[in-house]
């Protein structure tokens, strides 16, 4: 588990304990709620631009779909396609991924 996504966690959990009014004896509750909470809304679009306007589902080796995966959210076409092989046919989560992953490679992670 990423270091930032196990910080992003645990901040929410916290936030939920603090807001159930503080009692002690669930953490792991908290925890997966917490989990549950930021994976959501990291597969969620950035904003309404975006999302995918396509819903058919990617294969990996559709060609034209990692070339243009590619182009559009600035990440090589070898990234792409390992995010497609990685991910499967959920387009929402292989865009958000290629977004995440170009952020990382702007921050020089």
């Amino acid at each position: 588990m990423g270091d930032d996504r196990e910080d992003k966690i645990r901040e929410r959990a916290y936030q939920i304990w603090e807001r159930e009014g503080r009692i002690h004896g669930d953490p792991e509750r908290h925890w997966h709620r917490a989990e549950a909470e930021i994976d959501r809304e990291a597969a969620l679009p950035l904003t309404a631009g975006d999302a995918l306007p396509e819903t058919r589902e990617v294969a990996s080796s559709d060609v034209l779909t990692v070339e243009a995966l590619a182009i559009r959210t600035g990440i090589s076409g070898d990234q792409a396609q390992e995010l497609i092989d990685r991910l499967g046919n959920d387009r929402a989560a292989i865009e958000q991924a290629a977004r995440n992953l170009k952020g990382k490679q702007r921050l020089g992670e």
